[in-house]
């Protein structure tokens, strides 16, 4: 991890985009820091840093949390068990020629 001052950070920022390649550069502001620059690969990496910032998002997930807590939550196989049955209903059935169902 490096650490360096919004004015080096200003005055070579394509350096440490390239820095950010190798691993998180924190960037300070009278020595606290006030942002990261991460490596994002792809559209991917983005999605989910962003998500794990969204408040909204961390409002379900919290809620979701007190739930399992008090013992109202489902357990994980069950989880993954309904969204596979979710995901199948989602699937269209492919057809042949004759427009009769391949399964």
């Amino acid at each position: 991890m490096k650490v360096a001052s919004q004015d080096e950070v200003a005055a070579d920022f394509a350096e440490f985009v390239k820095s950010a390649k190798k691993g998180p550069v924190v960037v300070t502001n009278k020595g606290k820091p006030v942002a990261v620059l991460l490596r994002a690969e792809g559209e991917g990496d983005l999605e989910r840093l962003l998500m794990g910032h969204s408040p909204k998002l961390q409002a379900i997930l919290e809620a979701a949390r007190k739930r399992f807590r008090e013992g109202r939550g489902i357990p994980h196989q069950t989880f993954w068990q309904e969204v596979e049955v979710e995901n199948a209903r989602k699937i269209p059935k492919r057809t042949g020629k004759n427009g009769r169902s391949k399964r």
